[in-house]
């Protein structure tokens, strides 16, 4: 996806070369990984430290193949996933930002496996196997000790929904630091691959850093609590760690470019499995266009470590500032 990724930036670049509006920064790009065993342990998202009232609508598609087997554990995942998520944020008595998460997530054989094939083929990328399997072929399964964990089924669902309060302690001069503590709820159904069937909770610290005028930074340092996953069997998962950074830099009126990184440690328990077992990063890269109270942000999120995040993820959000 390397080359994909310079097309998409100059795209991006040229875009924001023809536009011109009044700007203020708007935080970094609202993507999290999806990738299908880890999307329901309450994945975050880089944020910025600041509070806004706003409500969003984001649309994210994600392409994921891990078929892979060790002594102990069978996990197959052959899919694509577009999630439909609507998130709302309210500043409450100017002391503290309620939010709300409400996912709808779309589970399938997707369409994408003949571009994806032709892709690898003319630049010489591994597929990981991609191509032993038929095109665009559903297949969502996990199992340990021959028990049967998580049978996916392709669908539309809602997913869980996550509730969070974040509290601004500190701003001055471009500096703003918070902490923010969120709760998922679980309301999508853990045997058929849509949630993980128990509360999880997440804790983070938030900082925004303004470099100039143009170009603003921020930092999400966290750690996520889940629960355990109540599929066909009962599987405990890991407490673990996140950090993200990113770089806001307005290059003319009201768009701007955008790019940050985040990173996680393993949420399974060990399976010997390098696509699960190694820490995952994503690379972020997108550009916003903003007008009064409105804007709009497409980005490209790329797997650069091949471990716990889809080949790739495609987000376009529209957001309305209250």
């Amino acid at each position: 996806m390397k080359t994909f990724s310079r097309t998409f930036a100059c795209f991006i670049f040229f875009l924001v070369s023809h536009l011109s509006t009044a700007y203020p920064f708007e935080g970094p790009l609202q993507v999290k990984n999806l990738y299908p065993i880890f999307l329901h342990a309450d994945q975050p998202y880089i944020e910025k430290a600041g509070m806004e009232s706003s409500m969003a609508y984001s649309l994210s598609h994600s392409s994921t193949y891990t078929v892979q087997t060790s002594g102990d554990w069978v996990i197959n995942l052959d899919m694509e996933i577009t999630e439909l998520n609507f998130r709302y944020k309210r500043i409450i008595k100017d002391t503290v930002e309620f939010d709300i998460d409400i996912p709808v997530v779309i589970i399938g054989g997707g369409f994408m496996d003949g571009f994806l094939e032709d892709y690898h083929s003319t630049f010489g990328f591994p597929d990981y196997g991609r191509s032993q399997r038929p095109n665009n072929e559903f297949l969502y399964e996990v199992r340990k000790d021959g028990d049967l964990i998580i049978k996916g089924k392709s669908g539309t669902r809602l997913g869980d929904i996550r509730l969070a309060i974040k509290k601004l302690f500190m701003t001055y001069d471009g500096f703003n630091l918070s902490v923010k503590g969120d709760m998922e709820l679980p309301v999508g159904n853990a045997k058929k691959g849509y949630g993980n069937g128990n509360i999880d909770a997440g804790l983070s610290v938030l900082l925004d850093k303004k470099i100039t005028d143009t170009i603003m930074t921020y930092v999400t340092l966290g750690a996520i609590f889940p629960g355990d996953v109540r599929g066909h069997e009962k599987l405990n998962l890991k407490n673990f760690v996140y950090g993200g950074a990113g770089v806001e830099a307005v290059v003319r009126g009201g768009l701007s470019l955008l790019v940050q990184l985040q990173g996680q440690s393993p949420i399974y328990p060990e399976t010997d499995l390098l696509a699960v077992d190694r820490d995952a990063y994503l690379l972020a890269i997108g550009g916003r266009y903003k007008t009064g109270k409105k804007s709009v942000e497409l980005s490209l999120t790329e797997d650069i470590n091949a471990a716990g995040a889809p080949d790739f993820i495609l987000n376009l959000t529209y957001k309305i500032n209250l």
